[in-house]
């Protein structure tokens, strides 16, 4: 997987705010250009976030498609404004977001007994169905194996049981970059 210095993640983080605030404001990214090698490296990605610790929209793309970099503006961009579960954010949240970037790891096919919650993300698919969970959600609601793969198999809009009848099942590995809760936003250009 993809190791970032803390520089790089910082200016990730940087990449991604920006892009929310144009996104919020005129419902568009502009182009920027990257020097960070690292961060031209493709890489899947989600962006999420958060206001006051809730759930607020969380896009991403699971293939290496794009540079890394290009991928999280995009995804900023996606999650505030095209979440189906959320209005679009509004410039009045901007500066009580937090942002959540998780770098994805490609995907590997796994035994339902392989599955480590905390470590894993899984995807399940079956058909054309299919629901992926990151790897925190399972810590967040303390969920164990089981609970994981039956939660993934729902959200895929299977039955909770499809992983054990046939459901393909995938895990990945995620480096979180995560904005600090704390951090004051008001004198950002893009807050």
């Amino acid at each position: 997987m993809l190791q970032l210095t803390d520089a790089q993640k910082d200016r990730l983080l940087e990449l991604a705010r920006t892009a929310l605030g144009e996104a919020v404001r005129s419902g568009k990214v502009s182009e920027v250009a990257e020097s960070a090698e690292a961060l031209k490296t493709p890489c899947g990605a989600f962006v999420t976030l958060t206001r006051r610790g809730h759930l607020r929209g969380c896009i991403g793309h699971i293939e290496a498609a794009r540079p890394l970099y290009a991928t999280v503006r995009e995804c900023a961009r996606a999650a505030a404004l095209d979440d189906p579960r959320f209005d679009p954010v509004t410039p009045a949240e901007l500066s009580s977001l937090q942002i959540e970037i998780s770098i994805l790891s490609p995907l590997v096919d796994i035994a339902p007994h392989e599955v480590e919650v905390g470590r894993h993300g899984l995807l399940i698919s079956d058909g054309g169905r299919r629901g992926l969970l990151l790897p925190q959600v399972a810590e967040e609601w303390n969920w164990n194996r089981e609970q994981f793969l039956q939660e993934t198999c729902m959200k895929a809009g299977l039955p909770a049981d499809a992983w054990q009848h046939g459901a393909r099942i995938q895990a990945f590995t995620a480096q979180i970059v995560k904005e600090p809760s704390t951090l004051a936003r008001s004198s950002s250009p893009t807050a």
